[in-house]
């Protein structure tokens, strides 16, 4: 496998920044645009993604498939891949509880070849980093580590046990997307009394605080769509756990405010009014 044929599965704005780092050490980087949109089609063609017209053509010619797309089409995408027989190396890396990563394990076990994945960070464009945390049969994850070297996604390896990586980025993510869902409503309030400036002058004298970058709630406003399925899923893994999940189930319900933003360009303001309106 030393230049695979990778096969991307619903190329979004991390997919396709993570396929087209794949295809530097790659014989090419495939995704199949029947059933996508227009801007799928042109985020594809940006990244340098080559088209094919079904699943099954990308599945007979991949030797690594990456699984990225919403954390509740995840299992119906790996039900997709099982029944066309697929015997390469899966990389699922979506935002996925564990419980649900070994079950698409078990779906696929027999033909393909399973690697938990996790991304943490940004899409690898303008100088971003993220780091793909891996777990999984050490043949399969050295794989995987061949394929990104040198590009701007990193790769950790975790150890053998699938559902280590899933475990790993939902525990950050449960910090990190909860903080800011917080910073929206601490704002939101202190607009409602006027005193916003003096919060945000207020948590800027403190070291790393979301508080004093507001910005960001737009920004969290235009990836509910993405994040609050992420954090149901979290949520899960909590209760899976024995411990409470209801805070990141109460977040999650309020970024279901923002559902309608998806991927938009929002100003604070706006962002404000569309959570003080159920």
């Amino acid at each position: 496998m030393d230049q695979p044929t990778v096969g991307i599965l619903q190329p979004g704005s991390m997919g396709a920044a993570v396929a087209a780092c794949a295809a530097t050490n790659a014989a090419a980087a495939l995704w199949c645009e029947t059933g996508r949109s227009t801007a799928s089609v042109e985020r594809a063609a940006r990244f340098g993604l080559t088209p094919v017209a079904t699943l099954a053509e990308l599945l007979d010619r991949s030797d690594i498939v990456i699984s990225l797309c919403p954390p509740a089409a995840a299992e119906d995408l790996a039900r997709d891949v099982a029944g066309h027989r697929f015997a390469g190396v899966y990389v699922e890396a979506n935002a996925i509880n564990p419980e649900r990563t070994q079950r698409i394990a078990a779906l696929l076990d027999g033909g393909a070849t399973v690697v938990d994945g996790g991304v943490v960070g940004s899409p690898p464009v303008g100088g971003k980093a993220p780091t793909l945390y891996l777990s999984g049969a050490v043949s399969a994850t050295k794989h995987i580590e061949a394929l990104f070297t040198g590009t701007a996604v990193r790769t950790a390896v975790l150890g053998t046990e699938i559902g280590k990586a899933s475990a790993l980025k939902l525990a950050y993510s449960s910090f990190q997307k909860t903080s800011r869902v917080l910073v929206a409503l601490a704002v939101g309030m202190a607009r409602e009394h006027g005193v916003d400036q003096e919060l945000i002058e207020v948590a800027s004298r403190r070291t790393d605080s979301y508080l004093a970058e507001p910005q960001y709630v737009a920004k969290t406003a235009a990836r509910a769509w993405r994040w609050g399925p992420e954090l149901e899923e979290a949520a899960d893994t909590l209760a899976a756990a024995g411990l409470p999940p209801e805070m990141l189930r109460a977040a999650a319900s309020t970024l279901a405010r923002w559902n309608d933003a998806k991927d938009g360009e929002l100003t604070l303001t706006d962002a404000l009014d569309r959570l003080a309106q159920p």
